[in-house]
């Protein structure tokens, strides 16, 4: 370690300013994005929601008959037969 100085350099003024002005414009840009990140996460979530709801109360439905649609359709129920 013979003749082996290290001296810190201080930032002046200026510098320390232009650092603390440029840290805020990057933690922004990051808090933005994430948010922004986050928004479109938890809309896909509740449209893929909505999907899997719908699906699961056609498969819950109780399934009708060619016969039963085409009676409904003339306007003869169950109740209607002659």
């Amino acid at each position: 370690m013979s003749g082996y100085t290290h001296e810190r350099k201080v930032p002046s003024a200026a510098q320390c300013e232009a650092r603390k002005a440029f840290k805020e414009a990057d933690a922004k840009v990051a808090l933005s994005e994430y948010e922004r990140t986050q928004r479109a996460f938890h809309a896909n979530r509740e449209r893929l929601r909505a999907e899997r709801l719908a699906r699961e109360a056609v498969a819950k439905a109780p399934l009708r008959s060619e016969k039963m649609l085409r009676e409904t359709a003339l306007g003869r129920g169950s109740k209607g037969r002659q």
